[in-house]
């Protein structure tokens, strides 16, 4: 049975606000970027990934 492996990402956009996802480094090695309402400008922008610290 294969091991499945995902790490915790942070999702940071401007201002300041994040999300949290999953991702499996094995298979995504490049970073993630997602388009996520952001509620303090009340706009979709772009998320960008960064390490959890």
């Amino acid at each position: 049975m294969a091991k499945k492996i995902a790490i915790k990402i942070k999702l940071e956009g401007p201002e300041g606000y994040f999300y949290t996802a999953k991702k499996n480094p094995r298979t995504h090695t490049e970073k993630i970027k997602r388009r996520k309402y952001n509620p303090k400008t009340r706009k979709h922008e772009e998320f960008v990934e960064k390490k959890i610290k």
